[in-house]
């Protein structure tokens, strides 16, 4: 493991000192990164490639997340809207829409001046690396200014930061429906029939799937919450067919201990059991997918799923796929960038230990900060939903202790940043307990609410 450097930057370099710290996200911890960096009087500048605040989350705003928002609000955010506005927390047992988080929460914490005057939205970060160094160079690397290439309407600019807070999640980045991790053999022929973790199916999305016969495939909490929708849009329009398709012999992410705290999430796996046991929905397990390619009459309509089932091969006709199959971070934008990562979970690496999903739920990861998520590149965190890399068991609370204790790092702040706090709530299985099943994140950190927000 690298030796890193975990002093506090008591003394910037000359050239360091006027530059902002760079956030990459504005979703739920991004946001909260801007709120605790704010209070300490840091400079920033907070970058989100949508066209408005918590664009992410918004995508599957439609989803009601079974955390409440006593669990779901950043403490330094509420001070300052406390503080700076009228604003009123909403009652913390009542669980939100992830459009409620954005309008009630995201969007006013969003809007505050401090916060707002340094918030550029449309801006897609593409690259980031240390200006005029790529990562092979060691002489000066730390007295260097990141450089972040970003894509914009108007072109593509560079910018330059003192340091680095990537939150920009996971959501954009779904696993592959192949087993393999690679996307199946013909996925290009029939990827706008393919579509993305939770959408809308009884609103937005309502036509895709009414009177169709959808795969779902994916064995947590995002494909639990879309197998619930999909049922209730069965009720209205009987021509809905569904079916789910997981690759262990049972979803066992999906199903939680009674004395869950999270009431929400407990129920949903026996929802979702209750409606396999009388046919509304048909389970098919241990069902490895290999081949997708066109079907039907007009060979346009249908996709085939072939998948390997024991010993042969089985195929599936369908309308739609859902790929609920859970996320991962986007590293191609960190190529230039020295990192220390898991070579399981894609986490950073003194952070996997904590949360492998083999040995831990969402309640039981331990409270950590700057220490556990500090790189090789100082002054480079990645925070949220993305720090957990695969691993599924990520909660909002997790990522606001990140970022305070980051924030409270940058600051020159060592006591504070070294003095992680955090109570989680009592939580049931988040893992699947077999190796092999790739992890499922939530929207509520990537925007998380699968398995854990």
């Amino acid at each position: 493991m690298t030796l890193i450097d975990l002093t506090p930057p008591t003394t910037l370099a000359p050239r360091l000192q006027a530059l902002p710290v760079a956030i990459i996200g504005a979703g739920p911890i991004g946001l909260a990164a801007a709120a605790n960096l704010a209070e300490r009087g840091l400079d920033f500048v907070l970058l989100e490639a949508g066209d408005r605040i918590g664009a992410s989350v918004l995508q599957w705003g439609h989803t009601r997340l079974f955390s409440p928002w006593k669990h779901l609000i950043d403490p330094a955010a509420q001070r300052l809207l406390l503080d700076q506005t009228d604003w009123v927390a909403p009652p913390g047992d009542s669980l939100p829409t992830g459009a409620e988080l954005v309008a009630r929460f995201l969007a006013p914490l969003a809007a505050l001046p401090a916060i707002a005057a340094r918030t550029r939205l449309g801006v897609d970060v593409t690259d980031v690396s240390r200006e005029g160094m790529d990562r092979t160079r060691t002489a000066a690397r730390a007295q260097a200014p990141f450089l972040l290439r970003v894509r914009t309407a108007d072109g593509v600019e560079e910018l330059t930061a003192r340091a680095v807070i990537d939150a920009s999640g996971t959501y954009r980045s779904p696993n592959s429906l192949g087993s393999s991790g690679l996307d199946p053999l013909g996925f290009d022929e029939v990827a706008e029939l393919v579509s993305h973790a939770l959408p809308d199916a009884l609103g937005h999305d309502r036509a895709a799937f009414a009177g169709r016969h959808t795969v779902v495939v994916g064995a947590g909490h995002s494909a639990a919450n879309t197998l619930l929708q999909l049922a209730e849009l069965a009720e209205q329009d009987a021509g809905t067919r569904i079916t789910w398709v997981i690759r262990n012999a049972t979803a066992a992410r999906v199903s939680t201990s009674p004395d869950d705290e999270l009431r929400a999430r407990a129920s949903i796996g026996a929802r979702v059991d209750a409606l396999v046991a009388a046919g509304r929905i048909e389970l098919v397990d241990r069902f490895e997918i290999v081949r997708l390619a066109r079907g039907g009459d007009d060979g346009a309509s249908v996709v085939r799923i072939t998948g390997r089932r024991g010993d042969g091969l089985e195929t599936i006709s369908a309308d739609r796929i859902v790929n609920a199959t859970g996320f991962r971070p986007n590293l191609d934008m960190l190529r230039e960038i020295r990192l220390e990562l898991d070579e399981i979970v894609e986490a950073p690496r003194r952070l996997a230990p904590l949360i492998d999903p083999n040995l831990h739920s969402c309640g039981t990861v331990e409270p950590h900060g700057f220490a556990e998520l500090t790189q090789p590149e100082r002054d480079f965190f990645i925070v949220g939903m993305k720090s957990y890399g695969r691993a599924p068991t990520f909660l909002l609370a997790t990522g606001y202790e990140q970022v305070r204790s980051v924030s409270a790092w940058l600051a020159g702040d060592a006591a504070a940043a070294r003095n992680v706090e955090l109570v989680l709530p009592a939580t049931g299985v988040c893992s699947t307990g077999e190796p092999g099943e790739a992890g499922e994140p939530g929207r509520a950190g990537a925007g998380g609410t699968a398995c854990c927000s």
